[in-house]
């Protein structure tokens, strides 16, 4: 019976091809499930056989734990670098997109809380 292994919700497409790849170098037999058209089913990872889930777990919490470690050698080295990404860059790289947001998101703040003050009074 088949059984989920791995949810791709908000998974870098690096991060999935890591764990198919990882998968398919062991030779667990796997398959896997999109979100659909509309975005409403689950996009997973599944294992064919449920007698291989410890095995595959083991080595996906391994992974896991190897990446996460990478990743955050890597922000910790560009933050000494002074490379990471800030606000203060975001907004240097899009200036336009960046008020653009901020202006949309306080009209609706604005709207909001007239509404309610309206319907208040």
């Amino acid at each position: 019976m088949a059984k989920i292994l791995f949810r791709l919700n908000d998974v870098s497409a690096e991060e999935a091809d890591d764990v198919r790849e990882l998968l398919a170098s062991h030779d667990i037999d796997f398959y896997e499930t999109s979100a659909g058209n509309w975005g409403v089913s689950l996009p997973a990872i599944w294992l064919n056989d449920a007698d291989q889930y410890p095995k595959a777990r083991s080595l996906l919490d391994e992974y896991q734990n190897q990446r996460t470690i990478r990743l955050r050698e890597e922000y910790a080295l560009l933050k000494k670098e002074g490379k990471n990404k800030t606000w203060i860059d975001a907004i240097k790289q899009n200036p336009l997109q960046i008020f653009s947001y901020l202006a949309v998101s306080a009209l609706v703040l604005y709207l909001s809380a007239k509404l309610v003050i309206d319907l208040g009074s």
